[in-house]
């Protein structure tokens, strides 16, 4: 190496991940770092926390990179719940603190919940030029040709740092992504650990999980209330013990939460077991039940105890 030549150096910041309700944004943050970090459904307005998920990378002829992932809950106009403008302040914070933006689209176009989004980001944005724009699911993109026109006008609407075409649920394009997030990053040593892929606990994961299976198996029918606790936990070398809550806010859903026969809430355990059994690479016994809190999403101490902070 000539004396001219700069030293590559190791980077290390924080990228938040953000957009609409539905878009993409925790099934990209999953499949970024190749963990099960972040829940995902269908259902809108999934994701309530700030998750981390870390992506380390090193190679021997380049510098390592430590991507640190923020997912955030998607804006939120329509609940107008304590809960819901927590969620709202957490993707505020977000943007406030972090070294780069993924603004996550829907490649068939821009919608209104987008534009409110790309509203929020910081004026300031603008003049560092952090923000990278992923148009997600392009494989439900019939003509990739009709891409170009869509680049085209993003790239008037803000002065991204990059457009990058993606689809995160086929894995497409995403190291592209990270590429042009590797920019962005300024220099400084790993925060975590290479094998670290999330700041979350185990617990706190494995209540996560149970939630998403409620979400996804009940759709429409669950009620929007609802939120996941770890009542015990015990871990031996053979098998973990672990008894979990799930809380709605009226005795009518609770009903629909355990189903007939409590068919619904015996599913929701299965399918959970299975991926806490991967969360913890040993066989799980797993015991749920339903309790009733109201209006425990409009009530700062039900938020509190719940960990909406």
């Amino acid at each position: 190496m000539s004396a001219a030549e700069p030293i590559a150096r190791t980077r290390t910041g924080f990228v938040a991940i953000v957009g609409r309700p539905n878009v993409g944004k925790s099934t990209l943050l999953n499949a970024l770092v190749g963990e099960h970090v972040s829940i995902t459904s269908r259902k809108p307005q999934t994701t309530r926390h700030r998750v981390l998920g870390v992506l380390t990378r090193a190679a021997d002829a380049q510098p390592a990179r430590q991507f640190i992932f923020v997912d955030t809950p998607g804006f939120q106009r329509t609940h107008k719940s304590l809960l819901t403008r927590r969620m709202n302040e957490t993707v505020r914070a977000a943007l406030a603190e972090v070294d780069a933006i993924v603004l996550v689209i829907d490649a068939r176009g821009w919608t209104r919940e987008d534009e409110t989004v790309l509203e929020l980001l910081p004026p300031e944005c603008a003049e560092r030029g952090n923000v990278v724009l992923a148009l997600n699911k392009t494989d439900e993109v019939a003509d990739r040709d009709a891409l170009l026109p869509l680049l085209a006008a993003s790239a008037q609407r803000f002065p991204f740092a990059a457009l990058v075409p993606i689809s995160a649920e086929k894995g497409r394009q995403l190291d592209d992504l990270l590429a042009e997030l590797g920019k962005l990053l300024p220099e400084g040593e790993p925060l975590f650990d290479a094998d670290q892929f999330t700041d979350r606990s185990v617990r706190f994961l494995a209540a996560e999980l149970i939630r998403e299976k409620a979400f996804r198996l009940l759709g429409d029918e669950l009620p929007y209330g609802l939120t996941v606790t770890i009542d015990r936990w015990e871990e031996g070398e053979g098998r973990a013990v672990i008894a979990a809550t799930l809380v709605v806010d009226r005795e009518s859903h609770k009903a629909i939460v355990i189903g007939a026969h409590g068919a619904k809430l015996r599913e929701i355990g299965r399918l959970a077991r299975i991926d806490i059994e991967r969360l913890v690479d040993k066989p799980v016994f797993l015991e749920t039940h339903v309790r009733v809190r109201r209006g425990w999403s409009d009530d700062e101490r039900a938020l509190k105890q719940f960990g909406y902070e």
